[in-house]
């Protein structure tokens, strides 16, 4: 039976949205055809503002839109971002022990589900009053139009909760987080390189190769042009060149991984490796402290919108001094990226601390995800044994399975991390397309997608294949 923690939300998630569990084994052209869909409807979001919204200045959470696949001054405003808050929150809680919850029962599995989902509309709420309240729609709005404000957001955060479980629960591939994802950053690569529209500063079209052909028929200095603009914000060359090298330098570092010796003890003769890969921990760390910053620096911008809108609070300022909506200073200063090497030397120190921040805080999201999410040297030495696996030359337990991980997975999580945080930071000073955590999510998401796809076409090749599997 579940946790008594847990039970106690039983009785509302009976009342949610939620989309039918299919019936039998979905096809792949459907698949294709629900994830295309699902897609579609994004993309339109994304270009549908909200009604009553009034903007100025730049967008503070330019940087890390791409996380949340959100777009500013659209529906999609929010993004995932109540999806991934939601989500750690429940898995902190079921992976700490703080719960009672049992992984292998089924009736705790969909009562996790349905409070994550439960979270996560709650979330959506709390972040559009906070926006509003926040300022980030503009001030004095009416009582009636920040009404107005919130429900568009609160309808489209529920969409995107349904979106996301249909895709989970089968109807299309993975799930609408790393969907979104990885479609935001390859428009985002697409567009700074070949839009051919102009761009409002240079007179130049906005796609950098367009730009970089239009400067050389112009007579411009092929090398100058090659790294800079007359805008700094504008995507330059070196910003591509960079963006190809972060995406084959990730796949790179995905490929990377020590083989561990496995033999199966109830089949005599049966030999495997157990691959522990240099990204142990994926790109969750970088995830992680993303959320934070951006949470703190959204703490900030409410605390100097609501309580210091003159920037005479000391102790405002020391938590983030803005004028207007431009950061200026403040803690909330060093957790926000410079976005091109033009930004970077104008006040390296702020892109240093800020990598060192990012690279610091990655390593210490990674050992503490090792513990939460199951994958510690003791918890994978007992997943392997309750398998019937064993490490040759060694007897059947867990204790001395225990002691061979614990020479590698604690080191290659740390050198995952500070690689992780470096690429994550230093891309963005070049600047990259999509930002750097951007492509390291992207390049994750497509492997995932690709084992989804090759293993539904096995499937659908071979039928009797997937009655033996039970799919």
């Amino acid at each position: 039976m579940p946790g008594r923690f847990l039970s106690l939300f039983k009785p509302i998630t009976k009342f949610l949205p939620e989309v039918k569990t299919p019936e039998g084994r979905v096809r792949l052209s459907e698949k294709f055809l629900w994830t295309g869909i699902v897609l579609v409807i994004y993309f339109i979001m994304t270009q549908i503002p909200i009604y009553g919204a009034q903007y100025s200045g730049n967008d503070p959470y330019y940087a890390l839109r791409v996380i949340f696949a959100s777009s500013r001054g659209s529906l999609m405003e929010l993004g995932i971002q109540p999806i991934v808050t939601a989500g750690l929150i429940t898995q902190l809680f079921s992976s700490s022990g703080l719960v009672s919850f049992d992984k292998s029962n089924p009736e705790d599995r969909a009562l996790l589900a349905g409070i994550t989902k439960l979270f996560s509309i709650a979330m959506t709420g709390f972040l559009a009053i906070a926006y509003i309240v926040g300022g980030a729609y503009g001030t004095g709005l009416s009582f009636e139009t920040s009404s107005i404000i919130f429900l568009q957001l609160f309808v489209v955060g529920i969409i995107i909760v349904l979106f996301d479980e249909l895709l989970q629960k089968g109807w299309g591939f993975g799930s609408a987080i790393s969907l979104f994802i990885a479609a935001g950053v390859a428009l985002k690569i697409l567009w700074d390189t070949f839009c051919p529209l102009p761009y409002e500063s240079d007179g130049k079209s906005l796609g950098s190769l367009i730009a970089y052909v239009q400067a050389l028929f112009k007579g411009e200095n092929p090398i100058s042009a090659f790294f800079s603009r007359s805008d700094p914000n504008a995507p330059t060359m070196i910003g591509l060149i960079v963006t190809i090298s972060i995406f084959l330098l990730v796949i790179y570092l995905q490929s990377l991984k020590v083989e561990l010796p496995i033999s199966y003890a109830r089949v005599r003769g049966y030999r495997g490796r157990y691959p522990i890969k240099l990204l142990y921990v994926s790109t969750i760390p970088v995830v992680l402290v993303s959320a934070l910053f951006m949470d703190l620096y959204f703490v900030a911008q409410i605390a100097s919108s609501r309580f210091n809108p003159d920037g005479t609070n000391m102790w405002i300022n020391i938590l983030g001094r803005f004028e207007g909506n431009e950061l200026k200073g403040g803690v909330a200063y060093f957790l926000t990226s410079p976005q091109s090497i033009t930004q970077f030397l104008a006040d390296p120190i702020r892109g240093l601390v800020f990598a060192g921040l990012m690279i610091g805080a990655c390593v210490v999201f990674a050992l503490l995800w090792l513990e939460l999410g199951g994958l510690g040297p003791s918890s994978v030495a007992q997943q392997l044994m309750d398998s019937g696996l064993q490490i040759p030359g060694f007897r059947r337990s867990t204790k001395p399975i225990q002691n061979i991980l614990s020479k590698y997975i604690p080191t290659v999580t740390v050198v995952g991390a500070i690689l992780v945080g470096a690429i994550a930071s230093f891309s963005n000073f070049l600047g990259v397309y999509g930002s750097g955590i951007g492509i390291l999510l992207t390049v994750g998401i497509m492997a995932q997608y690709y084992e989804m796809i090759s293993k539904d076409q096995m499937l659908e090749m071979y039928p009797m294949l997937g009655k033996l599997l039970g799919k």
